[in-house]
């Protein structure tokens, strides 16, 4: 393997969206053609069922996502794409791993913390009501997924740094007790990536119902673009670009001479019309032609399980034989050898 292995998931509970794109399949595509880095991106089938229980939705949302990231122009030949569920090795890794986890650290965790303070602020007779191991033990999941691949960059937004961290601390009980396993993962959070605004001006996401999906036909995009939320000011009264979710996402379309004119226009007082106009002519000149290949794939799904069977023969080429490595390193091996 490379110095280098950065891996990537993107969870399949919904449909992506202009935030997904700038703020991690973007970045994550133009990382996979760096030769120096081997990457592993992954469909997190098993992860999404913790938020959703719609098998439909999850289907859906895992042949979208799929289609996204080959649409885009992944290239399969120097990447590891997979399905997290084909590789059977990391749940059987999740369970070894979470033998060794304490539950003091899994309590710290964000989304068990929030769901139970959720809980208490609803005067909850039982902090945990409808919480569910899945949840409560995602981190372990998580950390499975990292460290069968000894990825040592993991590319997360901040909120995902803590899930990181614990699987570093997973690791290194491990390794203190069956012996050097498992390399010592770090997050790599890009503060030049943008976290995109949505249409009602916070950030952009599945739980706010306030997304752009990245490839709506043109005449839906135009009209999602139009309900961008902005104030009340006039055409020709000066407007404070920093504060613009339709100037923000521009400035994530944009090059820099093409930012500097938009700058100007509205301190000139561009109406929010037409600055929304330019927006989608802008976005949509970017994803027309992976629209149209986008398309293309979900109505070729058989194609694209072709594809995620391969990058799934990739993946487990690492994980059989390192899984095999660490059942016989906690105890797990043929009865013919001696202790």
């Amino acid at each position: 393997m490379s110095d280098d292995v950065v891996l990537t998931g993107i969870t399949t509970t919904g449909t992506p969206h202009l935030g997904n794109y700038v703020g991690a399949i973007r970045p994550a595509i133009e990382s996979s053609k760096n030769s120096a880095a081997q990457c592993f991106y992954f469909l997190a089938d098993y992860h999404a069922l913790i938020k959703c229980h719609d098998p439909v939705q999850v289907h859906q949302s895992t042949r979208e996502i799929a289609a996204t990231w080959l649409a885009l122009g992944l290239d399969t030949d120097n990447t590891v794409f997979y399905r997290q569920s084909d590789v059977p090795e990391i749940p059987e890794l999740a369970w070894l791993l979470s033998c060794m986890t304490a539950k003091g650290l899994m309590n710290r965790a964000h989304a068990y913390k929030a769901a139970v303070a959720a809980n208490e602020e609803d005067n909850s007779h039982d902090p945990d009501k409808g919480i569910t191991m899945g949840l409560f033990g995602y981190p372990v999941l998580m950390a499975a997924d990292i460290l069968m691949f000894r990825a040592n960059k993991v590319p997360v937004g901040r909120d995902q740094i803590q899930h990181v961290e614990m699987a570093r601390d997973i690791a290194g009980r491990f390794n203190h007790h069956f012996g050097e396993h498992f390399v010592l993962p770090e997050a790599v959070v890009d503060d030049n990536v943008a976290v995109l605004q949505g249409l009602d001006g916070r950030k952009m996401s599945k739980s706010y119902n306030n997304t752009i999906p990245l490839f709506l036909p043109e005449k839906q995009l135009r009209k999602a673009i139009n309900k961008i939320k902005t104030n009340l000011l006039e055409p020709g009264e000066p407007k404070d670009a920093d504060t613009s979710t339709v100037f923000q996402i521009w400035q994530a379309f944009a090059t820099e001479s093409q930012t500097s004119e938009m700058r100007k226009a509205f301190e000139e007082g561009i109406a929010w019309g037409e600055a929304k106009k330019l927006l989608f002519e802008l976005v949509n000149a970017e994803l027309s032609e992976a629209r149209e290949r986008y398309t293309s794939f979900l109505e070729d799904g058989a194609k694209m399980e072709c594809i995620l069977a391969e990058g799934a023969e990739k993946a487990r080429a690492v994980s059989q034989p390192f899984l095999k490595e660490l059942r016989k390193s906690v105890g797990i091996r043929s009865l013919d050898v001696m202790p």
